[in-house]
């Protein structure tokens, strides 16, 4: 369904609501799977599953651009990224310790 440039994510957001769930896991990996997509769960309450979401989707990000550049020709050691200069730094001192959804 997809090309091959682009990296697709199904999010099941709210784990910390199991009981209120409407889609089964099952039903979702399989949709996820159906249009080439990879599925996550997450609690953007509790911060759960959200680094890693997005930690997973950069890297998966950066190995589609190193794809395609050798694809194209231009197979050098360094991605296109890397030559321009961008880094992904993980801070653990940025972070506050309530979450995106803490009022504080």
């Amino acid at each position: 369904m997809l090309g091959n440039e682009i990296c697709l994510c199904i999010v099941g957001n709210k784990i910390d609501l199991e009981k209120e769930r409407h889609v089964s896991i099952q039903e979702a990996e399989s949709y996820a799977e159906s249009v080439g997509a990879k599925h996550y769960h997450t609690s953007a309450k509790q911060n759960k599953g959200i680094e890693e979401l997005f930690l997973d989707l950069c890297k998966r990000m950066i190995e589609t651009a190193q794809v395609d550049e050798r694809a194209r020709g231009n197979g050098s050691s360094q991605s296109g990224a890397a030559r321009r200069g961008v880094q992904i730094i993980d801070d653990p001192a940025a972070q506050s310790s309530g979450g995106c959804c803490s009022s504080g």
